[in-house]
């Protein structure tokens, strides 16, 4: 379970530095872009560390609001699901998982 997990993350991080790249260099020659909504989203889904790198490393959409903003709280968010999971622990995560997959199959 816990090395599926980091293949995932390895693949959506690689995935989103790999756009961010691929947007800055569409970027640079005036062609068609990546759309910022692709790109929150792949850092939604866990590649916000791959993310983050690509807007530093290569200097890419570190001054254009809002996606600065909505980046910076997807950080925040990551952020805070870790703590709670470091506060919780495993145990704690799966129950929380039942709860809500109980909820949502109730109509």
């Amino acid at each position: 379970m816990i090395l599926a997990v980091l293949v995932y993350l390895f693949v959506v991080n690689a995935t989103a530095y790999a756009a961010f790249a691929y947007d800055k260099a569409m970027a640079m020659e005036g062609r068609r872009r990546v759309p910022e909504r692709r790109l929150l989203g792949l850092a939604l889904i866990g590649g916000i560390v791959g993310a983050v790198a690509a807007q530093r490393l290569l200097r890419h959409k570190t001054q254009k609001e809002p996606f600065r903003s909505r980046l910076r709280a997807i950080l925040v968010l990551h952020g805070l699901l870790l703590l709670g999971a470091a506060i919780v622990g495993a145990d704690g995560l799966a129950a929380f998982g039942d709860m809500v997959a109980g909820a949502a199959s109730k109509p």
